[in-house]
């Protein structure tokens, strides 16, 4: 019985979560779909896919959802390198300063983005790189939020696995590789969702340095579909429930990884 108590607030919580997506996907199938229904109607007149035919003629979508999928992958994998050696180095590498410099690149992640667009586009427009896939991708490239994680997880490793290593002649490289990355592979698929999702959403940076529809991502598409006096709310949210798809996804894949990296952290 005590169990079942518990579970309650807890199927509560999920049916709150979930109201937004399942009315995000009515709305999608609804032929006049509409966000002012109150109540919401789940039981539409004439439900069909209809939105999603229109969504693919108003604009190259497939060319965009690959865009925005090859450019998170990207981003992601090249955060996950920089990040995991930034991150050993500070665990690891006894330098003079290190804690003085690991606690300025952490005073990074107080700076909005809002800052440092401007110089962010001045640069590119001085290398003649606007409007092009390295300008997006090039102020991902590294995280100050991943290097933190991944050394509070470098961190937890034992030390003397590393000095078993080492006796066996291994070098730095080698530990890093064959010792410390399989140990916090929790936290590197739990900071690769991280960046995958924040490079999948990315809407401010991309939408100062693209010109072209060809290099348009799923942000600026969906952001597109409003008009300037109506708007298809149907086809919008057609938009929004593909776009959402891929996250569904990768989190289904690595979740186990995400609650091994919150048991082994503590992370709330």
């Amino acid at each position: 019985m005590g169990k079942v108590l518990r579970a309650i607030p807890v199927l509560l919580g999920a049916l709150v979560m979930l109201f937004p997506f399942a009315w995000t996907v009515v709305t999608s199938l609804t032929p006049d779909g509409t966000l002012l229904v109150s109540p919401p109607d789940f039981t539409p007149e004439g439900a069909g896919l209809d939105a999603y035919r229109r969504l693919l003629e108003a604009m190259p979508f497939w060319r965009i959802v690959f865009n925005s999928a090859w450019l998170a992958v990207a981003s992601t994998v090249l955060q996950l390198v920089t990040s995991s050696m930034a991150a050993y180095a500070f665990a690891r590498l006894p330098f003079p300063g290190r804690n003085a410099l690991f606690a300025v690149y952490l005073a990074t992640l107080m700076v909005p983005m809002q800052v440092l667009v401007v110089p962010l586009f001045l640069e590119m427009r001085a290398f003649n790189l606007v409007d092009t896939y390295f300008a997006v991708l090039a102020p991902t490239v590294a995280s100050a939020f991943g290097v933190f994680l991944l050394r509070q997880a470098i961190a937890q490793v034992p030390r003397e696995f590393d000095e078993a290593a080492v006796l066996d002649g291994a070098g730095h490289p080698r530990v890093f590789v064959f010792v410390i990355l399989p140990l916090i592979r929790p936290a590197l698929a739990t900071f690769a969702i991280f960046g995958f999702i924040a490079s999948w959403n990315a809407y401010l940076w991309p939408l100062v340095i693209i010109r072209s529809p060809e290099f348009m991502t799923i942000p600026l598409g969906l952001a597109s579909l409003h008009g300037q006096f109506t708007t298809e709310w149907n086809v919008v949210m057609a938009g929004s429930v593909v776009s959402v798809v891929p996250i569904l996804i990768l989190y289904l894949f690595a979740q186990k990884h995400v609650i091994a990296s919150v048991a082994q952290s503590g992370l709330k």
